[in-house]
């Protein structure tokens, strides 16, 4: 009976039955990402330990640094947390989306954007990440300008804004695809509601009045 029950209640007995051998080892294929995240992982680690090394570097050194150079630092800190944070979207969000499901839905500590992670949210995130790491890019050139080359300036200046132009292409794009998928969404819904009006309705009445 415990096993007839167990039977009844597993997911995956319909699919088993269902799906043909070829179609499983193609959807299970997506298990060869795993190493892949479990690299960008050991990546974080490496990012931590450069973290504290520079951090350990500004705090025995800070009396004899001036004010240009401790702000240098400070900002390499702080791209080194972005780039971190951009290696955290990829790694939950990525395995999320294209590997199986993390289910920490009532984990206390779940971040927010997690709750409604898909395609379109973790692509946005991750642009605006890659955006904000070539802004603290761009501010230490400014900051160390008069060391570097011109054309060295010019060129950060037009890769930073061609990340500006993809990211608000991008953004564009998605809100013609949600505005089309919504407005189809909305045509079916006044069309269900029409023909239960207009069809079922009076169906339904003309029933009744026969009985």
């Amino acid at each position: 009976m415990a096993m007839e029950q167990k039977e009844i209640t597993d997911p995956y007995v319909k699919y088993n039955e269902q799906t043909s051998f070829l179609s499983k080892t193609i959807f299970a294929s997506r298990w060869l990402q795993v190493p892949i995240y479990l690299g960008l992982i050991v990546v974080q680690g490496i990012y931590a330990y450069k973290f504290m090394k520079n951090l350990w570097y500004l705090i025995t050194n800070v009396n004899e640094m001036d004010a240009d150079t401790i702000m240098l630092a400070v900002l390499n800190l702080i791209d080194v947390v972005m780039i971190a944070n951009l290696l955290v979207m990829v790694t939950l969000g990525g395995y999320e989306i294209f590997v199986s499901k993390l289910r920490t839905k009532n984990h206390p500590d779940q971040p927010e954007w997690m709750s409604h992670v898909n395609a379109t949210v973790l692509k946005v995130k991750l642009s605006m990440s890659i955006i904000s790491i070539s802004s603290i890019h761009l501010l230490q050139t400014f900051v160390n300008a008069s060391k570097i080359p011109e054309k060295t300036i010019m060129w950060e200046v037009i890769i930073h804004f061609s990340f500006l132009i993809s990211a608000i292409a991008m953004a564009y794009t998605d809100k013609i695809l949600y505005s089309t998928s919504h407005k189809k969404s909305l045509v079916h819904k006044v069309r269900s509601k029409l023909t239960a009006l207009f069809v079922f309705k009076p169906i339904k009445i003309f029933t009744l009045y026969l009985q």
